[in-house]
C-alpha cells in the first residue's frame, strides 16, 4: 500500500539522524531530571496539586520528554517539509503525483512519530524510571488506551501544523504563524506544566483545546487519571480535534490549490 511506503520511508529517513537522534535523547534526560526536581519542590509546597501526588508529576514529567517530538510540540515535521516547499516552489511538483497532497504527508509524519515514538519517546522513560519512582499503567485498559492515545495525538498535532504550512500558500513564508503555533502549543499542552494545575475557567479551557490532546489526555490516560467513561471521553475529544483539523486542512488546501501560485513564475 502507498501510504504504508510512505510511512516506512520516512521512518527510515530519520533513523539516519543517529548523532542527533543520541544528542536528542541526552537532552531530553537532562531537562528531565531538572523537570522532577521543579515538581517535586512545586508538590512539597502542595502535595495534591490537581489531583497529582508527587510521583504522578514526577511520571508526567518523564512522560512530556517522551511526547515532545513524537507529536512534534515544536512543529516541524513533515508539514515543516511542506512549507518550505511552498516557499521554494518544489511544491507543483507534489501537485503532479497521483496521491493526495494530505494523504501523503499525514502518512509521512506518522512515519516519523513512530521513529521518534521508539526513541526519544522510549529511552528517556527507560533512564526516568531507572533514577525515580515512576507509576506505570495498572490495567490492560490504561495500557490500550495510552496506545490508541498517542497516535491520535500525532494527528492531532499534525492537523495544526499542517494548517500553519498551508499559511505560507499565502504568505510565502510560515515562520511567523510557526512561532504563534509554538507559543501555544507549549503552554497549551502542559508541557511546562500540567494543565491540572491551571486556576479555574483557564484549567477548563485548556482541557478542551487541542493541544490537551498532545500530552495532557495521553498522560492521564496512563497515570489513571481517566479510566471508564472518562477515558473514551478524553480519546473521543482527541479524535474529535483530529478529524476537524484535518478537514480543515482539506478545505484549506483544496482553497489555496484552485489558483496556485508559485514562486518565480
Amino acid at each position: 500500500m502507498l501510504h504504508v511506503a510512505i510511512a516506512t520511508r520516512a521512518f527510515r529517513r530519520y533513523s539516519t539522524y543517529t548523532a542527533a537522534t543520541l544528542a536528542g535523547i541526552f537532552t531530553n534526560c537532562v531537562f528531565g531530571v531538572i523537570l522532577c526536581f521543579v515538581y517535586t519542590a512545586v508538590w512539597k509546597q502542595s502535595p495534591n496539586a490537581g489531583g497529582y501526588d508527587v510521583t504522578d508529576a514526577i511520571t508526567y514529567a518523564w512522560l512530556g520528554q517522551a511526547m515532545i517530538m513524537t507529536v512534534m510540540i515544536w512543529g516541524g515535521g513533515s508539514p515543516g517539509d511542506l512549507a518550505e516547499r511552498i516557499r521554494s516552489g518544489d511544491v507543483a511538483i507534489d501537485l503532479y503525483r497521483p496521491v493526495g497532497l494530505l494523504g501523503w504527508y499525514v502518512a509521512a509524519d506518522l512515519g516519523r512519530a513512530a521513529y521518534h515514538l521508539a526513541t526519544r519517546g522510549l529511552a528517556p522513560t527507560l533512564v526516568g524510571a531507572l533514577l525515580f519512582d515512576l507509576n506505570w499503567p495498572d490495567d490492560a485498559a490504561a495500557w490500550l488506551g495510552f496506545a490508541v492515545s498517542v497516535p491520535l495525538a500525532v494527528l492531532v498535532s499534525f492537523g495544526l501544523r499542517f494548517l500553519v504550512a498551508c499559511s505560507a500558500f499565502w504568505l510565502l513564508d510560515a515562520t511567523g504563524p510557526a512561532q504563534v503555533a509554538l507559543t501555544l502549543a507549549v503552554f497549551f499542552s502542559g508541557l511546562t506544566v500540567p494543565l491540572v494545575i491551571f486556576p479555574g475557567w483557564l484549567k477548563d479551557l485548556a482541557l478542551v483545546l487541542p493541544w490537551a490532546s498532545y500530552l495532557q489526555i495521553p498522560a492521564d490516560i496512563w497515570l489513571g487519571k481517566r479510566s471508564g467513561l472518562a477515558l473514551v471521553e478524553g480519546l473521543g475529544l482527541q479524535a474529535l480535534w483530529a478529524a476537524v483539523l484535518l478537514g480543515l486542512g482539506a478545505a484549506v488546501l483544496g482553497l489555496a490549490t484552485r489558483k496556485v501560485v508559485v514562486q518565480g513564475g
